[in-house]
């Protein structure tokens, strides 16, 4: 059931919040000069194709599990759903089996609500450490969202909602990504590579029309996964893409 007056309250205090605010998107503590790798943890994510130490990686909850398989031990930057940290879901359990004693440079949780004290003894709970821990809330994501789309999100419900896949390739894009390359970001598939629970997979419908939408502003978005080159019409990043950008950064720097 809805309610039109509290959403249209909803809106407003928003609005305001996130002006009077004056938020700006979070900056990664450099400046990406090369291409970014965002993993996902839906059930099939390969390699980019050329992926080096020349990539950026930036992992979302559980799949930096992924990117260990590919020696990434840590991720230049992880987005971490507030949800994981104390959660008994069997998705939160399942993500902090997976990245227990793991570590990750710039950790982001997002719309954590908590004091940053409890935040820090939940990670160590389950051993988890990064450089830096930074709070992510809703006004932060919003700031993103505008800076590359060019207008409000205010998540009012939750077909206005997008994952924290979203979020980091939109981080990606804001901090300077020569190329954003996603795998295991599938709004198609269900279930996560971490767990066989095949659980359905929130804010799909969102997350391809931003994908859509991205790819036709013409930022250089690129997906490792056929499938989703196929479904979500995204570009396929292929050898020879990999190729044409290394020489693009090369000569850059």
């Amino acid at each position: 059931m809805r309610f039109p007056r509290i959403e249209m309250l909803t809106k407003i205090r928003r609005s305001i919040v996130y002006r009077l605010g004056r938020y700006r998107p979070p900056a990664h503590p450099v400046r990406f000069d090369g291409p970014v790798v965002v993993v996902g943890s839906a059930p099939v994510s390969n390699v980019p194709e050329g992926f080096d130490n020349r990539y950026f990686v930036i992992s979302v909850n559980g799949s930096q599990v992924v990117a260990g398989n590919w020696g990434v031990q840590k991720p230049d930057a992880t987005f971490m759903q507030f949800n994981q940290i104390e959660g008994q879901t069997v998705n939160a359990q399942q993500v902090r089996k997976v990245l227990r004693g793991r570590q990750t440079g710039l950790l982001y949780v997002v719309r954590w609500s908590k004091s940053l004290e409890q935040l820090r003894q939940g990670l160590a709970a389950f051993n988890y450490s990064c450089d830096e821990l930074r709070m992510l809330n809703r006004y932060g994501r919003m700031a993103l969202y505008e800076a590359v789309v060019g207008k409000l999100n205010l998540e009012i419900d939750d077909d206005m909602k997008f994952s924290n896949g979203i979020t980091a390739v939109l981080y990606a894009i804001t901090n300077g990504a020569q190329a954003v390359i996603i795998t295991g970001i599938n709004p198609s598939s269900s279930g996560h590579v971490y767990n066989d629970a095949n659980l359905k997979r929130l804010h799909a419908g969102t997350d391809r029309q931003i994908l859509e939408l991205l790819v036709e502003r013409g930022y250089r978005l690129f997906t490792a996964d056929a499938e989703v080159a196929k479904e979500c019409r995204i570009p396929l990043w292929t050898a020879e893409t990999a190729a044409a950008g290394h020489s693009a950064v090369d000569s850059a720097r």
